[in-house]
């Protein structure tokens, strides 16, 4: 009987547990190596100079104060070794640190081979410690069902990377085309649906296929554009969705309005993004400039579809700087298979069409600015850098032109829509390229009439369409 009351006395005994803050980066805490939750400290090694042993004077505040003045003195190597059960025996090598969480002068230990693992102290009988050792099992689990993924943000070197992982520095391959619904009347207060869009953008991608643009589909999304409306389509627009069932007015609607807290009418235009890419990749040429040039030895032409290219070529001037950098070359290679050489970069700037306005017009770049930018090049001797459509991923590697660029890799093609992989002939208004025995002087329609691009600054169309002869054309 005298015995059991002993026993009893001893179990009741406040001691020094151990009790885990962070777990280590492995789970490890729940193996026998670490310590876990519930083991009693049995001795405290600070730095060389400090051992103390259980029973452990006012317990945790006292071993808080000590870790406080070694952490001050900094002295904060520390050996814990605590007991496990009866028998079993576990130790931990570790450093002082602030617990910032548990308050000001409070202090944790974390693990020197894994900073992620730390423990603190805590008050608790020796009973506690042995029940809560036992249920090691069950906190398992349950410390698997409360334990959440982490997130948070990292730096990244985005400066660094786009310099040193795109072919040309800070510019994608993606390319797209941005076709804004078209309006319906001449206030432009309404506006055809979305379907009318998409239409547009197919009709656009097969038409520049169909006329020689090596160029194949990708991707094709809408995009939500806000802007602020008024009058007549702020009437027609604002709360077209009234309730759920309005909902289904909205899905083919290419703008929606809404006011917003202050009273502002909002519209929101549906706008559809294209998404293409050649189809042999990118291919950079590299035009040197000799004092003796008189004239770079091509000629470039655009086609409706808004596409620069090259027309025309000198035959027969192997000192042509057209000659010497390949591009000779690569158009007749163009003309064998049908298709358009087509500008894509000029000095690593893109020259493509980018937007469709509302109005139909295409917003593409001026060949006349483009010829006169090429003729400086020339006249400050200044090489030229262009890049290229290929419709022959072979090409690039046979190609003989000097560059200090690297072809831009296409993405991963995406299967076609079937209307796009379907064959046509092109009707007699669509352009295609000359065959090699034709002239290289000019580009002619089936009809006779000879292509110009001629500025046009009214409106939102910056040129247009004349009849010219293309020798004006050439730099």
């Amino acid at each position: 009987m005298t015995m059991d009351r002993r026993q009893a006395s001893e179990r009741v005994t406040v001691v020094l547990s151990i009790e885990c803050l962070k777990g280590s980066s492995k789970a490890d805490e729940w193996t026998g190596d670490m310590l876990q939750t519930g083991d009693i400290v049995e001795e405290l090694k600070i730095g060389s100079s400090v051992s103390v042993r259980s029973p452990f004077k006012n317990g945790k505040t006292g071993i808080q104060r000590l870790l406080h003045s070694s952490f001050k003195s900094k002295d904060t190597s520390i050996q814990v070794r605590v007991r496990r059960g009866d028998d079993e025996f576990a130790e931990l090598q570790a450093c002082i640190v602030p617990n910032e969480s548990a308050g000001r002068k409070q202090y944790m230990l974390r693990a020197i081979d894994d900073p992620n693992y730390a423990v603190g102290f805590c008050d608790r009988t020796e009973s506690d410690c042995f029940a809560l050792q036992a249920s090691r099992n069950s906190r398992m689990v349950s410390a698997l069902t409360r334990t959440q993924l982490q997130d948070g943000y990292v730096a990244y070197p985005w400066g660094r990377k786009m310099q040193e992982f795109l072919s040309v520095p800070n510019s994608s391959c993606f390319l797209s085309l941005l076709f804004f619904p078209k309006s319906s009347d001449r206030a432009a207060s309404r506006y055809n649906d979305l379907e009318d869009t998409l239409a547009r953008a197919n009709a656009w991608l097969t038409a520049a296929q169909s006329s020689g643009v090596p160029v194949v589909f990708m991707n094709i999304h809408t995009e939500s554009l806000l802007t602020k409306i008024s009058g007549e389509t702020a009437s027609s627009t604002v709360n077209i969705a009234g309730s759920l069932s309005d909902l289904a007015n909205m899905s083919n609607a290419s703008l929606y309005g809404f006011e917003d807290y202050h009273g502002v009418d909002i519209g929101v235009v549906r706008a559809v993004r294209l998404w293409y890419a050649p189809l042999g990749g990118e291919f950079p040429l590299e035009i040197k400039i000799k004092e003796s040039d008189t004239k770079l030895g091509f000629a470039i032409s655009r086609t409706e579809e808004g596409f620069i290219y090259i027309s025309s070529v000198i035959d027969g001037d192997d000192n042509a700087p057209s000659t010497r950098s390949g591009l000779s070359d690569l158009y007749k290679e163009a003309l064998a298979a049908s298709k358009w050489l087509v500008i894509s970069r000029v000095s690593n700037q893109k020259v493509l069409p980018w937007m469709v306005s509302s109005s139909g017009a295409i917003r593409c770049f001026d060949t006349v600015s483009l010829s006169q930018k090429l003729s400086l090049h020339r006249h400050a001797k200044v090489p030229i850098l262009i890049h290229v459509f290929l419709w022959d991923q072979a090409l690039a590697s046979n190609s003989r032109g000097s560059t200090s660029s690297r072809a831009i890799a296409t993405p991963p093609v995406m299967p076609l829509p079937p209307e796009i992989q379907l064959s046509r002939q092109p009707n007699e208004n669509q352009v295609m390229p000359l065959p090699p025995e034709a002239s290289d002087a000019s580009v002619s329609l089936s009809d006779g009439l000879d292509l110009r691009l001629d500025r046009d600054t009214a409106g939102d169309a910056s040129f247009r369409f004349h009849d010219f002869s293309l020798p004006n054309n050439w730099v």
